[in-house]
C-alpha cells in the first residue's frame, strides 16, 4: 500500500517511539504525513542508544522530523522525554494538541523491551516494562479522550507483540506487560466507543528494524512463507487502514500482521 492513493488529509496524529531511521515510529510517521495527515512525533533517543539499536543517535527524533520536514512533510518533534517519568505521556499528548490545534489520532507505538530469563527478574526489570508499556499507555489514552471532539471520527492504534500466539520465554516482563495491551484496547474500545473513539491493536509480528543479524535473521526469514522479514512498512500499511473511513466499523480488534509467521 506504500504507493496507495489512500488519504488521510486533515487529520491530526500524535506518533510515538520515533527516534531511530530502521524503526517501525520512523515508517509510521513518514507514511502518515505522506497521506496528508499533520503528525507529531514523540521519542527517547537516550533508550535506543542504551539498548545499542542499528541506527540509533542523539536527538534522532528532531533528526528525522527534519528529515521528513525537508520532503516538504508535515511532522513536528515534541521533546524527548522519558515515558517511565510520571507526568511526560499526558505532556507529550497536551503538547502534541496545542501544537497541532487538536488530535484526532493516537499511534501508541513506543515499548520498553528487555530479556530476562525466569532467575533473574528483579522488580526493577519489570517495572520498567509496566510502566512505558502500560502505565505510559494509559494515561496517554485518558489525555487524547480529554481533548477528543466527539462530533469528529478519533482513532488510537496500539501495538502489541505475538505473546498472544506462541512462548516468548525470555522476555516474560515485556510479554506480560503487551498482554495488558491488549486488555487495554478491549476495555478501551468499549469504553470510549460513545465518544466516537475507535481503539485498535496491531501485532506486527517479528519486523526487520535492524536489531538481528547473520545467521540468527536468515534462521528466521525462513519462518515466514514469503521466505523475508515483515517490514516497518507493512506495519504501516495496517495503521494507515485503521485510521481510515475504511476502518469506521471497526474496534476492539487485535490483528495479527504477521505474513504467515510459522512459530514451529
Amino acid at each position: 500500500m506504500s504507493g496507495s492513493s489512500l488519504r488521510l488529509d486533515g487529520q491530526k496524529i500524535l506518533i510515538t517511539g520515533v527516534s531511530r531511521p530502521l524503526g517501525i515510529g520512523a515508517a509510521l510517521a513518514k507514511r502518515f504525513a505522506q497521506a496528508g495527515t499533520a503528525v507529531a512525533i514523540h521519542g527517547f533517543s537516550e533508550y535506543d542508544m542504551a539498548m545499542g539499536y542499528q541506527s540509533a543517535a542523539p536527538n534522532g527524533t528532531q533528526t528525522l522530523a527534519n528529515q521528513l520536514c525537508g520532503l516538504g512533510l508535515a511532522v513536528t518533534a515534541l521533546p524527548a522525554g522519558d515515558l517511565a517519568k510520571p507526568g511526560v505521556a499526558e505532556q507529550a499528548v497536551e503538547e502534541a494538541a496545542s501544537k497541532l490545534g487538536g488530535l484526532d489520532g493516537l499511534v501508541l507505538n513506543h515499548a520498553y523491551s528487555a530479556c530476562g530469563e525466569i532467575g533473574r527478574w528483579t522488580p526493577e526489570h519489570i517495572d520498567a516494562h509496566l510502566l512505558v508499556n502500560v502505565r505510559a499507555s494509559m494515561m496517554m489514552i485518558q489525555a487524547f479522550a480529554n481533548q477528543a471532539d466527539i462530533r469528529k471520527d478519533n482513532a488510537i492504534t496500539l501495538f502489541t507483540s505475538g505473546q498472544y500466539m506462541g512462548p516468548m520465554v525470555n522476555e516474560i516482563a515485556y510479554c506480560v506487560s503487551k498482554e495488558a495491551i491488549i486488555c487495554l484496547c478491549r476495555q478501551t474500545s468499549y469504553l470510549l466507543g460513545d465518544r466516537n473513539i475507535r481503539v485498535n491493536c496491531i501485532n506486527p509480528g517479528p519486523n526487520d528494524t535492524g536489531y538481528c543479524f547473520g545467521e540468527a535473521h536468515a534462521s528466521v526469514a525462513k519462518m515466514f512463507p514469503s521466505g523475508r522479514w515483515g517490514t516497518p512498512d507493512d506495519a504501516a500499511d495496517l495503521a494507515l487502514f485503521l485510521h481510515s473511513a475504511y476502518a469506521k466499523w471497526i474496534t476492539g480488534q487485535v490483528i495479527a500482521s504477521e505474513g504467515g509467521f510459522k512459530r514451529s
